[in-house]
């Protein structure tokens, strides 16, 4: 399987580029958000940030690696059906393609976004973001005149069977399935909409004399040893357990855009294999939550995956993930 990765400043100077070419035979695509623009995270740019992912996606770009542009926010307000979000996405558009940068993809949660994308430039393929949820065959196929690449729902992905329901559609109607591999979200996240929005709105948030109670539903939960399990029932993929989706998926999705250790990430899928603790390959990363405590990857037992995906769709408790945790939770050695 090909991955795509996201983009983000350089981390410990290292420019992203060199983490895409030293895993280039295993990255299909990059995908990135311009500096100021709503995309579903915190926006972190700094002085030059414009600059310099200009000229590391034309680096990327010049590896044969496609260009992947997140229009992907959850909400764009009064202006989400506009003129002006038309000539706002046409302007950024236009003004990529006068530096040869014109995106392959562009990934969106707006089927209007999709709509325009589609009008103004038909050669970019647009792809539902996998912030939409899309979670059955009906769901592509009431959109398959906007998008041509679709992310499943993560909270599906661990059922092998319903995967290769949602690929036989794709492949029937001449679409791309994606999914997300290392997502460290609660599965059926009832707070997800919540959270992103807040994490989205991170600046206008610390505008505010703000409560002391954590919003994040996951973070409030971990606090407590008896929910550690529930990171186990959620949607994230083994760099090992990979295998599995050959032929199923076109690519699959590594969150990396705001990780700490991106190329730590990209490494362990791209090898298919992890020795370390399972919490620092999701996004987010756990570990301090887990009061000093960690996930030997290396402990899982060879049955893990096929388990997990009897329970994909809904998680009986039967006890079989709490025996996995007594196996795979070790003291994190000192520094």
């Amino acid at each position: 399987m090909k991955f795509a990765v996201g983009y983000q400043e350089p981390e410990n100077r290292e420019p992203f580029s060199r983490i895409v070419q030293d895993y280039r035979e295993h990255i299909c695509e990059v995908y990135f958000a311009l500096p100021g623009s709503p995309s579903g995270r915190a926006d972190f740019a700094q002085k030059g940030s414009i600059d310099r992912l200009e000229a590391e996606l034309d680096s990327i770009r010049k590896m044969g690696v496609k260009l992947d542009l997140l229009f992907n926010a959850n909400c764009y307000g009064g202006s989400a059906i506009s003129l002006l979000l038309e000539k706002k996405l046409c302007a950024v558009l236009d003004d990529l393609q006068s530096i040869d940068l014109l995106p392959d993809v562009l990934t969106t949660t707006s089927p209007y976004v999709a709509m325009l994308v589609k009008k103004h430039f038909p050669g970019v393929e647009t792809r539902a973001s996998v912030n939409m949820r899309i979670d059955s065959i009906g769901g592509m196929d009431y959109l398959q005149d906007l998008f041509d690449s679709f992310y499943m729902r993560r909270d599906l992905q661990r059922d092998l069977f319903t995967v290769s329901l949602f690929k036989d559609w794709c492949d029937r109607n001449g679409k791309k399935l994606g999914m997300l591999l290392n997502s460290g979200c609660l599965r059926n996240c009832p707070s997800q909409t919540f959270h992103d929005n807040l994490v989205a709105h991170d600046k206008e948030v610390k505008k505010y004399e703000n409560t002391s109670w954590n919003p994040h539903l996951c973070w409030r939960l971990y606090q407590e040893k008896k929910r550690y399990v529930e990171f186990l029932k959620s949607s994230w993929i083994r760099p090992e357990d990979v295998q599995y989706y050959e032929g199923l998926v076109s690519f699959g999705k590594l969150a990396t855009r705001q990780h700490h250790y991106p190329r730590l990430v990209i490494g362990a899928y791209a090898n298919g294999q992890y020795d370390g603790d399972l919490l620092h390959l999701t996004e987010p990363d756990y570990s301090a939550a887990f009061g000093g405590k960690g996930l030997d990857n290396r402990a899982f037992p060879e049955e893990w995956h096929e388990h997990a995906g009897l329970c994909a769709a809904n998680c009986r408790d039967c006890g079989y993930c709490a025996g996995v945790l007594q196996k795979v939770l070790r003291p994190v050695p000192a520094e």
